[in-house]
């Protein structure tokens, strides 16, 4: 059979444009996003990020997951993420290094707590002076130490500090190799249900409470396509944060397990935890307040409130919200 010259030609033109169909690799993700895998203040990225699914909007950003905060900021740093989460002591400390550091909504408030053995003789702040007390070294759990020491006029050189990620904190409390443990949620739970009736626990939200941010950098605020992206992100998460706050116990169920987590140990602490999904008028004040020990722990000077200012943009969440 001879086929005409019309069909031959059509036929080309199906073959390629399946060879170029099957070929071409699938569009590459607008907005790479790190995040804390280990937090339960991620939730409201993870709960945003599945809410996308259903409408096509996740080909747009990608999830790259990261076993802690400071990992997180070193992608974004790094450039191998144009979006990260993390506390505000890891955007002053990373900011050195890279100016164009920007906070552009905070995902969750957390308070923090000192679980302490009070069989080591501890009864107030004070009595950890002298003592072993673990903290992760160079973020806002250590910050968290230095605050209720400071404010307990005790020198934080009187202190043993022992570096321990937060995951370690509670078998160590019960191993006796540390006197007291500072951190964030679930691990401060955790050490306080492995000491029992031998425990004693010091918390003040006026000291410090975490603001954990979604952060980005300059350069992609500046990228209409990028920006655009983060805009639907923080859109999502605004409603996927009022959600959080309503009616917690139907998303606690999914999203647990993306922290690895139980249920029952979230529920345990939820009550530590806000998801606010905007910009406070107290950042400015948070950040010049750890400040100061982000530059002592750095060796360099402490930065002007105002050249601080500069690492908060608010105009994407304020689109988000009109």
């Amino acid at each position: 059979m001879t086929l005409s010259k019309t069909t031959r030609v059509f036929l080309l033109y199906i073959l390629a444009l399946a060879a170029l169909t099957a070929t071409s690799p699938a569009a590459a993700p607008v907005l790479k996003i790190a995040v804390n895998t280990t937090t339960i203040e991620s939730f409201p990225v993870f709960a945003a990020a599945d809410s996308m699914s259903g409408g096509g909007e996740t080909s747009k950003i990608e999830v790259v997951p990261v076993p802690n905060g400071r990992v997180a900021m070193s992608r974004l740093v790094g450039g191998a993420a144009d979006v990260a989460t993390g506390s505000e002591t890891q955007v002053l400390i990373n900011s050195v290094m890279e100016p164009r550091l920007r906070i552009v909504v905070t995902l969750a408030e957390c308070r923090y707590r000192i679980i302490a053995r009070r069989s080591a003789g501890i009864r107030r702040i004070a009595d950890l002076q002298g003592k072993k007390v673990a903290v992760t070294a160079n973020t806002s759990s250590h910050y968290y130490l230095h605050r209720m020491l400071l404010n307990a006029h005790v020198d934080d050189t009187r202190v043993q500090v022992v570096n321990l990620e937060g995951l370690d904190m509670a078998a160590a409390l019960e191993r006796r190799t540390v006197d007291a443990v500072s951190i964030w949620e679930p691990h401060a739970e955790n050490s306080l249900q492995a000491l029992g009736s031998d425990v004693v626990v010091f918390e003040n939200a006026a000291a410090y409470t975490e603001r954990f941010n979604l952060n980005t950098r300059a350069d992609v605020l500046a990228n209409p396509e990028k920006r655009s992206a983060l805009l639907a992100l923080v859109r999502t998460i605004v409603r996927s944060s009022a959600e959080l706050r309503k009616r917690p116990p139907d998303l606690i169920a999914s999203l647990s397990p993306r922290v690895g987590l139980r249920d029952k140990a979230v529920i345990a602490v939820w009550s530590q935890f806000s998801f606010p999904a905007s910009i406070s008028g107290k950042l400015r004040d948070a950040l010049a307040e750890v400040e100061p020990w982000a530059a002592a722990i750095q060796k360099r000077s402490p930065r002007a409130r105002n050249d601080l200012a500069v690492l908060i943009d608010s105009s994407v969440v304020e689109e988000a919200l009109r």
